[in-house]
């Protein structure tokens, strides 16, 4: 054992508390990115009494799969005062606190680097699950107690940092779906002074278009009103190109002297901006290639993927290609980019629908093409807010990008902590 790492095993011990009473009713499940989340577990007709009780401050995990996931999920529980979890998941809690703390001991399991010991440790044919034994073996530095308290204030307020940049993200992303419904699903997108002034009355402007007498008229083809002015199109019609992505060839010579762009594939897009990527392809590659180099503003949606991949859309802040999975939409302007964006995401459960094939129905460019928009006037386009909103977002994004950065540093410098505090004993 290294002179300034203690073993796991020294530190903790587990509990083995059951829901004998059923007094506890709330259900969570370990997420393979250390967090607690609410089970989708069917118990209908399970025995309740025999699942394990989790009480605050206390981990859990699960140590089955471990090499199959590359990773080893357990996560620390803060947000409830108790819960319940499946009897298949190992219980444990810090014998002294005033020896470990519970947060500094979770910044550990965060780390990249814990995850690939587990991983090697891991045995037991396809599953590759850890032995408890082994699990107690591994190590971590462990300082003062003064420092793990100091290195988790700074952790934190990196964490809380990003966690409130989510928050806004979020919160950003439910005001522009309820807008799209308000504009261009209702109709009551702000009257301009020009259509005020053409309605005879220019106190009117600003005002919600339909309720205050904005000129409606009949779509056959959508079988409603909508507004004057306002034509049904298909997206290939809307934009003015569409491509589909592909892979390159890794094996350029100049693939190495060349400037790289992100290239990405279905399961980054993630109904959000897209601003960096996994993996990153040469110029020169792309361009001896199928796949081709999509210009910012450049509109994504995935076109086949498992679970909740197909139907994804993504917004390019940065010039990027694709695999052969995704579609891109290039519009005239960025007004129209945005709007497509924040149509396609609003109606995503109705494009996912119309997917076809066999097993695993996909959107192939074709369907894609003929999905239909109804395209605004003018005016609603260009004021619409959509453009300010995904700004936002990207600068958010990038703050979030950069602290985890920062983050990852805090993990990365923690095998470093007693090392420099035993220089400076001896010193």
């Amino acid at each position: 054992m290294r002179s300034n790492y203690r073993k796991i095993g020294d530190y903790i011990e587990l509990v083995d508390e059951r829901n004998k009473d059923l007094s506890i009713d709330l259900l969570l499940g370990l997420s393979i990115n250390k967090q607690f989340i609410p089970s989708v577990a069917n118990i209908v007709g399970a025995n309740m009494t025999n699942y394990k009780i989790i009480r605050k401050g206390q981990f859990a995990c699960s140590i089955m799969q471990v090499r199959r996931d590359k990773k080893m999920p357990v996560a620390f529980l803060e947000d409830f005062e108790e819960a319940i979890i499946s009897q298949a998941y190992p219980v444990f809690r810090i014998k002294d606190e005033r020896v470990l703390l519970p947060k500094y001991l979770m910044m550990w399991f965060t780390r990249s680097e814990f995850d690939r010991h587990a991983c090697f440790l891991a045995v037991g044919g396809v599953r590759g699950s850890l032995e408890w034994e082994d699990f107690l073996e591994m190590e971590l530095p462990i300082p003062s107690i003064e420092k793990q308290r100091e290195i988790v204030k700074e952790y934190n307020t990196v964490v809380n940092r990003i966690k409130l940049n989510e928050q806004l993200n979020k919160k950003l992303e439910e005001t522009a779906q309820a807008l799209y419904k308000h504009w261009f699903v209702d109709f009551e997108f702000p009257i301009s002074a020009e259509q005020a002034a053409e309605m005879g009355n220019p106190e009117l402007e600003g005002k919600p278009y339909k309720s205050f007498g904005g000129k409606m008229v009949w779509n056959e083809e959508l079988g409603k009103e909508v507004p004057e002015g306002w034509e049904v199109k298909n997206v290939k019609g809307f934009t003015i190109d569409m491509k589909s992505g592909g892979t390159p060839n890794r094996m350029i010579d100049e693939y190495w002297d060349s400037e790289e762009v992100p290239w990405l594939k279905t399961g980054e897009l993630k109904n959000s901006i897209v601003i960096d990527s996994e993996e990153y392809i040469s110029r020169i590659a792309l361009k001896k290639s199928s796949a081709k180099i999509l210009p910012v503003n450049t509109v994504l949606i995935a076109m086949y993927g498992e679970g909740k991949t197909k139907g994804q859309v993504g917004y390019l802040k940065k010039e990027a290609s694709t695999n052969q999975a995704c579609c891109a939409m290039i519009c005239e302007n960025e007004e129209k980019a945005s709007f497509l964006y924040y149509h396609l995401r609003t109606n995503r459960d109705e494009i996912v629908s119309i997917a076809i094939g066999g097993a695993q129905p996909n959107l192939s460019k074709n369907i894609i093409e003929e999905i239909r928009i109804i395209e605004p006037n003018e005016s609603a386009l260009n004021s619409h807010p959509f453009i300010q909103i995904l700004k936002s977002k990207e600068g958010y994004t990038k703050e979030i990008k950069s602290l985890e950065g920062l983050r990852n540093l805090f993990l990365s410098k923690m095998t470093q902590v007693e090392i420099e505090e035993k220089e400076v004993v001896s010193g």
